[in-house]
């Protein structure tokens, strides 16, 4: 909407003096986003006034310009409306201008202010809660930018799918609002191209509670991918564990990212794994460990090491899962370890 040839033209000194005025470092903005300082209307004044009445002091005032210079080029209007807007999940002013502060370019995006709206009432509609919807607001803002009728149709064949794999009407809310909640990005993606691979794992003999199992693992994110990338996938993994089509199947159910993550990636962790002296065999009877990064692998089995455990001759299982997990499994070796051998209170004879 604004011009970047700004070559030919000067600063708009209001609006440097409007800035300095507020405190905003104007390095920063030239670093960033030069373009607004060249521009002949802007609202410096006007969106401090807005962001202060919300609370804002003037260090956040500060710092929200500095992270989100287009602010400025906002109308009273249009900020005004989205302060309206955002108040109907935000819990308070106070949470709401921490949002702003965090994330800026999401709420001063206003060009798709209908469609926002009508998707934050639909969501409301659906169930979500207003917290999960804020976290979207945040973090998935394009979802907010499709017109209403995109979602709901898109919701319609999430629900629909779920019923034909088996999935009972009860349970239908609370999977569909768990699904979003966990994977909002799904909505970007269109109708088709769930179906499509739904279909796909269908027909490579997954069966319908199969297919709702992987759904769920996967948090969604099959919805991203393509019957291309998930047959690449598959393939490669056949390859590598030797393995028939039905074992590879019970593989890919304990371990889902055999499915979604690509070739190269799988290629690069496998690689990471078989480097430290880990076996196929090894990987095969605990695939989830591809589910991790090289470098976390690395880190991990550097902290075994020093406690004296192998990994290569024993189970993979205390490299595995979140960070908590491996907290747990590494304090349970570290305890054994410092673990005297006998204990010294125990009569010595048992006679006496």
């Amino acid at each position: 909407h604004y011009t970047t040839d700004i070559r030919s033209r000067e600063e708009n000194k209001k609006i440097i003096e409007s800035l300095y005025g507020l405190s905003v470092d104007i390095k920063k903005i030239r670093k960033l986003k030069e373009w607004v300082l060249f521009q002949d209307v802007a609202y410096v004044k006007e969106t401090a006034t807005i962001l202060r009445e919300m609370g804002a002091d003037e260090a956040t005032i500060a710092s929200i310009l500095e992270r989100w210079p287009e602010a400025i080029l906002r109308s009273p209007a249009e900020i005004n409306s989205q302060r309206e807007l955002w108040q109907l999940v935000c819990q308070n002013e106070k949470q709401l201008i921490k949002l702003i502060e965090q994330f800026p370019e999401s709420f001063f995006t206003t060009r798709f202010h209908e469609n926002q709206k009508a998707n934050i009432l639909f969501f409301q509609e659906l169930g979500l809660r207003n917290n999960i919807i804020t976290r979207f607001l945040t973090s998935a803002p394009n979802i907010f930018y499709n017109p209403v009728e995109k979602n709901k149709h898109t919701v319609k064949t999430l629900q629909r799918s779920y019923l034909s794999l088996g999935g009972s009407d009860a349970n239908m809310k609370i999977w569909l609002l768990k699904l979003l909640s966990q994977n909002p990005f799904i909505l970007l993606n269109t109708s088709t191209a769930v179906q499509e691979n739904l279909e796909f794992l269908q027909k490579n003999d997954f069966t319908n509670p199969e297919v709702l199992q992987l759904l769920s693992k996967l948090k969604g994110f099959i919805f991203q991918l393509t019957p291309t990338s998930m047959q690449k996938s598959m393939l490669f993994s056949k390859n590598v564990f030797k393995c028939s089509d039905q074992e590879l199947k019970h593989l890919m159910l304990r371990c889902p990212a055999l499915l979604y993550y690509s070739v190269p990636i799988l290629e690069e962790r496998l690689e990471g794994l078989l480097k430290e002296g880990i076996s196929i065999e090894q990987i095969r009877e605990t695939p989830m460990v591809l589910e991790l990064t090289t470098q976390i692998i690395q880190y991990r089995i550097k902290k075994l090491s020093a406690l004296g455990y192998n990994v290569r001759s024993g189970t993979l299982q205390t490299l595995n899962g979140t960070k908590k997990d491996f907290e747990v499994s590494y304090g349970k070796i570290q305890s054994k370890k410092e673990r005297p051998m006998f204990n010294p209170v125990a009569p010595i004879n048992a006679e006496d």
